[in-house]
């Protein structure tokens, strides 16, 4: 969890924070964060004006929980009225995390038309067309990770096969690591293996870039963004990820149908939280 507050002078505070396993009860997830934010807000978290939330989950109109594959727990719980009551009278906007980092990436970029990916432990991501998210509030995400690259592929936690998330994610790649080597591989470990060129690991990333790349040359035939950017933290920290997906992007093209670039993103690990804060602001979201 990432927190960030900026201030009236233009001073920036940060802090961040892990929470406990996906078991764990919306309620000490909640009381955690309420100790942070009140530690990064000066013990004054009613004093702000303002405040953006970027999530994985599911809301309904009311603000409670429908669905949260990381946190099972959080199913039915009133996350909009436990924001209200910890920031008091500010203003609380949540939004998919996906299409807050797209919108950031944007507008760090000065492209309107731009597709996001991040890479993590899921894969998520966002579309933004003349400098709006896609489809746009009220109207749910953009779930670019839950786009079919494989119809006989890996279960992923929808229940669906062959979704980009269940087999192109950090946790997806390094358990491909795993069968490649015969044996568990730890995060450091792999990126390591990436780097000194072994065969089990490379093999185990290039698979994942492919159904990245399958899914950018899915929704680029669709929308045409003049941009693709990938970032996550783990995109952001395995340097042959994005050169990868690329490379194999560029190789779905189609003749006089080219593809856009694809690049690294350009606030790294920190896109969706640099979208809240853009959502915070009151800038246009849909």
């Amino acid at each position: 969890m990432a927190l960030r507050v900026e201030h009236d002078d233009g001073g920036v505070t940060e802090s961040s924070f892990r929470w406990a396993g996906r078991a764990s009860r919306p309620e000490d997830d909640l009381g955690l964060l309420a100790r942070h934010v009140g530690e990064l807000c000066a013990g004054r978290p009613h004093g702000l004006r303002g405040v953006g939330v970027a999530l994985p989950a599911t809301l309904d109109a009311a603000g409670t929980v429908t669905v949260w594959p990381g946190r099972p727990a959080w199913a039915g719980f009133g996350l909009g009225a436990a924001l209200s009551a910890l920031f008091g009278a500010a203003e609380v906007a949540c939004a998919d995390d996906g299409d807050l980092a797209a919108l950031a990436e944007a507008d760090a970029a000065g492209c309107a038309d731009l597709l996001y990916l991040g890479v993590g432990t899921g894969v998520g991501g966002g579309l933004v067309l003349a400098g709006r998210p896609v489809p746009g509030v009220g109207r749910g995400s953009c779930e670019v990770g839950h786009l079919v690259v494989d119809r006989d592929g890996p279960l992923c936690d929808c229940g669906r096969r062959g979704c980009v998330q269940a087999a192109a994610s950090g946790p997806a790649t390094l358990r491909r690591a795993a069968r490649h080597r015969g044996a568990e591989v730890p995060f450091t470990a792999f990126r390591q293996a990436v780097s000194d060129g072994e065969p089990w690991a490379v093999a185990a990333l290039r698979e994942s870039c492919a159904a990245l790349a399958a899914a950018v040359a899915g929704v680029c035939e669709l929308t045409r963004p003049a941009l693709v950017l990938v970032g996550g933290g783990f995109a952001a920290t395995v340097p042959d990820l994005v050169p990868m997906v690329a490379e194999r992007t560029a190789a779905l093209q189609r003749p006089g149908h080219p593809l856009p670039p694809v690049r690294p993103a350009l606030l790294g690990g920190l896109s969706s939280l640099h979208g809240a804060v853009l959502l915070a602001r009151g800038l246009p979201t849909g």
